[in-house]
């Protein structure tokens, strides 16, 4: 497919239309209009779409809230005295009596809609049009709107390029339908008053992690209801032993080996059936079992826009589909579920649409974060990656309790591992697991995406003391010495 482009290589003659304004419409936007292009972005919710509204900056800035309960169990260990120890873990109904959740909700939102007005300000200033309403492809080069505003008459937007920036949407049970009060999904959470008593939460991968750990630490008397044989599955091995133990010392119960079937609410609450029979029962239950893109119904197949199986977009890696003119990012392409990828696809389409350099997304450098407590950020290949194609490596850990200022902090779980290639060194991957894991992880980032040695990551001075010497030290023990 070449590029967007006409005689006069004129680029503002280029009509760009983005359906979607998450993070993958909304960045390719940006280089869209650095490149001279005339851009509209369509979106139905807001700018910054289900990433910024109900989902990403929500979820995580719930997290940082419920990390201040967190922070507040290591107190008496650094000789800080709290009445009655109403914040230790061992007592969830005092600790839930100190938080207003109508409050924290209320910030969380509030925080949602100013990021949210942010992006379209800048999208404003850098001359992007914004049209909020329903998008759907009239053959591969016409979009039609359906305006939000009812009063307002559809739009025809003619396009020479068209980027689907669609996202997805939580994948429901038809045994499990929510109802927005009792039975939830991780979009709904966020209209609660009070904090649930018993929450009930189905799926143990990222999200269903992520939202157990945090009403956990609130105050929730938490079940995780998995049907793997461990929480976080696809994680890193010892990363998720690791966060299923903490789960369990800070009280929460976890179900093993343990499909829900269905969901119901009762006259004061929910009760879930599992495979075998078993019912448990809760005051609320979180659905975390996974999403949906959102793909039907605006004439994807009608233009020739050729879907997988699982209804995602098929998208190369400069992110265009089986028909010319059209690209796709994010969420909807099923390629990794993360803002930062979705937002290098975008900015990947636009500059192969519009003809300026461009390298294919390397998957192998993309960093991802998970916020429990502590977090678990991973880069480059996995332990599991490298057995499955039956790459030579080595790899140590060191257990984050050995490092000083983690011990002034008062932090004990976690640890940083690394993967290098037994003979030239260089570093595969690497996992943190610590409180800002995502933080910490970026020195491994920037080893991987530069293959960096052991010995280049081992010789770099790092503070002292500081919890990034941990990597250093890491790097360290895995040097090879040359016979």
């Amino acid at each position: 497919m070449a590029p967007v482009t006409n005689e006069n290589s004129d680029l503002q003659a280029s009509r760009i239309v983005i359906v979607g304004g998450g993070p993958g419409g909304y960045e390719a936007a940006l280089v869209a209009r650095r490149l001279g292009a005339d851009v509209t972005v369509v979106e139905r919710q807001g700018l910054g779409g289900a990433a910024v509204l109900t989902d990403v900056v929500p979820s995580k800035t719930l997290i940082a809230t419920a990390d201040w309960m967190t922070i507040a169990d290591r107190a008496a260990d650094l000789g800080i005295r709290l009445p009655v120890d109403t914040v230790k873990a061992a007592h969830p109904a005092m600790r839930r009596h100190m938080v207003d959740l109508d409050a924290v909700n209320t910030r969380v939102m509030a925080l949602a809609a100013a990021q949210s007005a942010d992006i379209h300000a800048r999208l404003e200033r850098e001359g992007v049009r914004v049209l909020l309403g329903e998008g759907r492809l009239d053959g591969p080069t016409r979009v039609q709107v359906t305006p939000a505003d009812a009063d307002e008459s559809p739009v025809t937007l003619d396009a020479d390029v068209v980027l689907l920036a669609l996202g997805a949407t939580p994948r429901v049970l038809p045994t499990a339908v929510p109802d927005g009060e009792r039975i939830l999904t991780w979009t709904q959470l966020y209209n609660l008053k009070e904090l649930p008593e018993r929450l009930i939460v189905v799926g143990s991968g990222v999200t269903g992690a992520e939202f157990a750990g945090a009403y956990n630490a609130l105050g929730s008397d938490v079940v995780l209801v998995s049907s793997r044989d461990r929480v976080l599955p696809g994680e890193d091995a010892d990363a998720a032993e690791l966060i299923e133990g903490v789960f369990r010392s800070r009280g929460m119960t976890v179900m093993s080996r343990s499909r829900a079937e269905a969901a119901v609410r009762t006259a004061d609450g929910v009760e879930v059936t599992l495979a075998d029979g078993r019912v448990v029962q809760g005051t609320h239950v979180l659905l975390a079992v996974g999403s949906i893109p959102s793909t039907h119904g605006i004439g994807l197949e009608e233009a020739g826009v050729r879907l997988t199986p699982s209804g995602h977009v098929q998208v190369d890696k400069v992110s265009r589909t089986s028909v010319r003119g059209i690209y796709a990012a994010g969420d909807c392409t099923g390629i990794l579920p993360l803002a930062s990828v979705a937002a290098m696809q975008g900015r990947v389409a636009m500059s192969h649409a519009l003809g300026d350099a461009v390298s294919p997304i390397k998957l192998r450098t993309v960093a991802a974060n998970i916020f429990t407590a502590p977090e678990i950020a991973t880069v480059g290949y996995s332990e599991e990656k490298l057995k499955e194609q039956g790459s030579k490596y080595v790899t140590t850990t060191l257990p984050l309790a050995r490092n000083p200022r983690a011990k002034m902090l008062g932090m004990r779980d976690g640890f940083v591992k690394l993967f290098a290639h037994p003979e030239a060194g260089v570093v595969l991957g690497g996992v943190v697991v610590a409180p800002r894991a995502s933080e910490l992880v970026f020195p491994i980032t920037l080893a991987v995406a530069h293959r960096l040695t052991v010995d280049d990551v081992a010789e770099a001075f790092t503070v002292y003391p500081s919890l990034s010497g941990s990597i250093a030290e890491v790097a360290r023990m895995l040097h090879h010495r040359e016979d």
